[in-house]
């Protein structure tokens, strides 16, 4: 049972479209992606993860954040340059939509039969050898919403790249996994992902105002499904993701998890020295650039 003051932490212990495939071979020169080793490391894994994964005529998975912020200006520029042609860019944000429109990128909604030949997204952290990638830990209130609409772009999507930093990639990661849960018998479903997690974690109600505590405050998160969203933050380093989403998806009541297992992903790292990229199928750095 969960009694707890407000300010005690405590341990619960629409367009359809035709993909086009045949992409097109013999476009203008790209535009040179060099840049200085003085450049911030996630502006040139953006740089590299355009330069090396979108081709004309693509539908592309916009993600959301700051490494996808820096993707999509850069892909607006190619767009403007000539050096692409024909790119679709499908938004998995407000914010994503917001930084297309503004460089240009033309722009659909999506829908769930819509096949998508390349997505890339900011990731919070990504798990080495599984390169299974955590998503939606808080950074911005207006992200808060999307978490459902970035996982099916992603899974949508022929070939996924998460754009990250370094310290990002670690084999036990560290930190929240977020958990949608029906709002109606939210405290019951976190009094279960407790007992799951018992001494290793605590289950926080996300607030849409500032920190409420636990319980969320007055004002808790409800995204536009009618979901709540749960914090379970780990204490302790979390030794498979794999096996915290199994568990997860057997507790009634919970709807989906900020974790995303993608068959065909890329991990984009950038590096203080290189931009590094590294495959599921190898889990190995396939070059630096």
């Amino acid at each position: 049972m969960v009694v707890a003051a407000a300010s005690t932490p405590f341990s619960l212990s629409s367009v359809a479209f035709t993909r086009r495939r045949d992409f097109r071979r013999f476009s203008l020169p790209r535009a040179s992606a060099s840049l200085s080793q003085e450049a911030p490391p996630l502006l040139r894994a953006a740089h590299h993860t355009v330069d090396a994964y979108v081709k004309s005529g693509m539908v592309i998975g916009l993600g959301s954040g700051e490494a996808s912020d820096m993707a999509i200006r850069y892909l607006g520029q190619q767009l403007r340059s000539g050096s692409l042609e024909d790119v679709v860019g499908v938004p998995m944000s407000a914010r994503s939509a917001s930084e297309a429109a503004k460089y240009g990128i033309p722009l659909k909604h999506f829908r769930e039969d819509f096949q998508i030949d390349f997505a890339f997204h900011d990731a919070d952290a990504v798990e080495e050898n599984t390169l299974i990638a955590v998503i939606g830990r808080r950074r911005r209130s207006q992200e808060d919403d999307y978490i459902l609409r970035q996982k099916s772009i992603v899974k949508a999507a022929d070939e996924a790249v998460f754009i990250i930093k370094e310290e990002q990639y670690k084999a036990e990661l560290e930190g929240s996994i977020p958990v949608l849960v029906q709002s109606l018998n939210w405290l019951a479903i976190a009094e279960e992902i407790d007992d799951l997690y018992l001494g290793d974690a605590e289950v926080w109600r996300r607030a849409s105002v500032g920190d409420a505590g636990p319980l969320g405050g007055d004002f808790p998160i409800v995204t536009s499904d009618g979901h709540n969203i749960l914090d379970v933050i780990f204490t302790t380093p979390i030794p498979s993701l794999a096996s915290v989403a199994k568990s997860l998806e057997t507790i009634d009541g919970v709807v989906d998890h900020g974790l995303i297992t993608k068959t065909r992903c890329t991990v984009v790292i950038g590096g203080k020295n290189e931009v590094r990229t590294v495959t599921l199928q190898t889990s190995a750095v396939e070059g630096g650039v």
